[in-house]
C-alpha cells in the first residue's frame, strides 16, 4: 500500500529534522520526506496531518511483556498492543521470563509469538548466566546467533566478580552489547526504599545508594579490562551519573539509561505507603532525581526506558515492603517525556532522541529513524490534545501505574508499524 501523510511537523532527531512537510510510504518503508510526492508516486491513501506531529516509533530498551511465564500479567499480544498505543514500535524484553531466556528455544518462542502478534518489533535480550543465577554462563553464542540483541541479567546482577569477568571476556569476541544492572545484594540487604528520611520515618528497610555505586565501580573496571561495549541499565543515583561521565571522558565504550519514573518521582512519593511506587531500583532523593535529569540533558545518560512491568492486581495490594516492585510504563513513556519538555526540564530534540534514535543505535538496529528506506514505523501525535490517563482505558493487562489520574498534553493519534496502521485513537 502507498500512503501519503501530508502537512505534518516531522521531527526526526536521527536526521536533525524538524519541519512542516509530508512523508510518503510504500511497501512498509519510508520512500521520502518532502513537500511534494516523488516522481511516479500515486498514493492509495492520503492522511491530512495539518497541526499534527510525526515522530519515529519509540524504541524501549527495557519492557517486560509477561510471556513466557506466570509471574507477570499480560502476554506478548496484549503488551505489544499497549506499546503501540503509547507510540512504542520496538521493544527489548529482558530475560527474566519463566522459563528464563537462557536458551535458543525460549528466544525462538518469544520471536514466534511476536510474529503472530505482528504489532511491534520484539527484540529478545538473552540471559548472561543459566537461570539468571549468576553461577554458570548460559549458551551465549547460541543466544546471539538465535537473535538476541543483547545479553543481561535483568534485575538479578551477577554478584561474583570472577563470573562476570569470565562472561565479559567471553562476549568480547561476539560484538554484542552487555546490559548491566548494578546492585550489590549484600548492601541492598533486602531493602525496599531509598536510604533517606522517608524510609526512616516509615520504618521501611532501606537501600543505600552505595548498593548501586559500589557495583557500578566494579563493573566499570571489569568492562575496561575486557574491552567490551557495555550498557548500564536503570541508573538511579547522582553519583552513578558522575561515574559514567568520568568513564566516557576516559574513552570507555559505555552507554546508560534511566527509567522514566525516576525523572518525575522521588522518595517523597513513597510517603503514602502506596505500593504502586515500589520499584527496583527504588525512587531516590530529589537531589538524585535532579542529577538524573541533568544527565539526560547533558547526554551522559543516553536513553530513557519505560521499565514496563505488568503485575497482577494482588501483587500490589500487599503492604509496601511485601509487594512486588515494578510499574507499567509503555503507555506513559511518551506522555511523561513530553511532560518534561513542557516543563522545560528537557528540550524536545534531546527528549525524543533518548527514546528513538539513540536506543536503536546502542543496539545497532535499523529502527528509531525516519530515513529513506527504513521500516515505516512512525507515530502521529496531536500535540494539543489534553487527556487524562484513566485505569479503564489502560490497554496493558497490568494496571499497576501510579500515573493514573495524571493529565497530559499531547496524545498518540495513530501508530504505524512497517507501514501498517496498528493503533488509532478512537476518541479522535
Amino acid at each position: 500500500m502507498r500512503l501519503a501523510i501530508l502537512n505534518a511537523r516531522v521531527i526526526d532527531p536521527s536526521q536533525n529534522l524538524d519541519k512542516v512537510t509530508s512523508i510518503f510510504l510504500s511497501r512498509g518503508r519510508i520512500v521520502e520526506i518532502a513537500d511534494e510526492a516523488p516522481d511516479g508516486f500515486t498514493a492509495d491513501q492520503t492522511i491530512d496531518a495539518t497541526g499534527k506531529w510525526i515522530i519515529p516509533g519509540l524504541v524501549d530498551l527495557q519492557a517486560r511483556l509477561g510471556e513466557p511465564g506466570s509471574s507477570y500479567a499480560g502476554s506478548i499480544a496484549s503488551e505489544t498492543r499497549a506499546a503501540v498505543a503509547g507510540g512504542v514500535t520496538t521493544i527489548c524484553c529482558p530475560p527474566d521470563t519463566s522459563p528464563v531466556n537462557d536458551s535458543q528455544a525460549v528466544t525462538e518462542l518469544i520471536q514466534r509469538r511476536a510474529r503472530q502478534a505482528a504489532t511491534a518489533y520484539v527484540m529478545p535480550i538473552g540471559a548472561l548466566t543459566q537461570g539468571l543465577e549468576g553461577k554458570l554462563l548460559s549458551g551465549i553464542y547460541s543466544l546471539v546467533e538465535g537473535g538476541c540483541v543483547a545479553l543481561s541479567q535483568a534485575n538479578q546482577p551477577v554478584q561474583s566478580a570472577l563470573t562476570l569477568k569470565n562472561a565479559l571476556e567471553y562476549t568480547a569476541s561476539l560484538d554484542t552489547v552487555i546490559m548491566l544492572r548494578c546492585e550489590d545484594q549484600d548492601l541492598k540487604n533486602n531493602g525496599v526504599a531509598h536510604d533517606g528520611p522517608v524510609s526512616s520515618r516509615l520504618g521501611l528497610p532501606a537501600i543505600s545508594p552505595s548498593a548501586e555505586t559500589t557495583a557500578l565501580a566494579r563493573d566499570l573496571i571489569l568492562v575496561e579490562e575486557a574491552g567490551i561495549r557495555a550498557h548500564f541499565s536503570q541508573l538511579s543515583c547522582a553519583r552513578s551519573v558522575e561515574m559514567i561521565s568520568e568513564a566516557k571522558k576516559r574513552g570507555l565504550p559505555v552507554t546508560c539509561d534511566v527509567a522514566i519514573h525516576q525523572l518525575l518521582l522521588s522518595e517523597m512519593d513513597v510517603l503514602g505507603f502506596n505500593s504502586l511506587f515500589h520499584v527496583s531500583p527504588p525512587l531516590r532523593s530529589l537531589k538524585d532525581r535532579d542529577a538524573l535529569l541533568a544527565g539526560v540533558k547533558s547526554g551522559v545518560i543516553d536513553a530513557i526506558v519505560s521499565d514496563h512491568t505488568p503485575l497482577h492486581r494482588d501483587d500490589k495490594l500487599l503492604p509496601f515492603g511485601e509487594s512486588k516492585p515494578g510499574m507499567i510504563g509503555l503507555e506513559t513513556l511518551l506522555p511523561l517525556v513530553l511532560k518534561l519538555v513542557q516543563e522545560n526540564q528537557l528540550d524536545l530534540d534531546t527528549a525524543l532522541k533518548a527514546i528513538t534514535h539513540t536506543p536503536a543505535s546502542i543496539l545497532n538496529i535499523p529502527t528509531g529513524s525516519l530515513e529513506n528506506g527504513r521500516p515505516a514505523d512512525l507515530v502521529i501525535i496531536d500535540p494539543e490534545a489534553i487527556w487524562t490517563f484513566e485505569e479503564d482505558k489502560i490497554v496493558s493487562e497490568g494496571k499497576n501505574s501510579p500515573f493514573v489520574g495524571w493529565e497530559f498534553i499531547g496524545k498518540v493519534e495513530q501508530t504505524f508499524f512497517q507501514g501498517r496502521p496498528v493503533y488509532k485513537n478512537i476518541e479522535v
